[in-house]
């Protein structure tokens, strides 16, 4: 009788998807905020800890690096901490995009806005 609103329950269905994968990602990212990665420079005497948003979170050096003659060295070795720490949480968070996606029927490697 009402011929062609199949594809209106098709659409319903598709939008409800979209929802629960909006829903889904605002928990995600929320959660990022309390997952933790530790990029590490000069065989771990200077630490960076961020969240898996990229978020700076603490910084650890050891006091063996502290000489005045070397503040040039301690300065690239908290900048590569830190370096190695955003990267980190890039790829977790790609990660765990990753981890939301597959579970929805996506692609793995289907790239969403965070």
């Amino acid at each position: 009788m009402l011929k062609g609103l199949g594809g209106l329950g098709d659409m319903a269905k598709m939008m409800k998807s979209a929802q629960e994968l909006q829903t889904k990602m605002t928990q995600m990212q929320d959660e990022l905020h309390n997952v933790l990665v530790t990029g590490e420079a000069g065989a771990g005497l200077v630490k960076a800890t961020a969240s898996a948003k990229g978020d700076l979170k603490a910084l650890d050096i050891d006091p063996s690096i502290f000489n005045g003659d070397d503040k040039e060295v301690v300065e690239d070795l908290i900048l590569a901490a830190i370096k190695d720490a955003q990267a980190k949480a890039a790829d977790k968070a790609q990660e765990e995009m990753g981890k939301l996606t597959e579970s929805m029927g996506l692609p793995k490697d289907i790239k969403l806005p965070f």
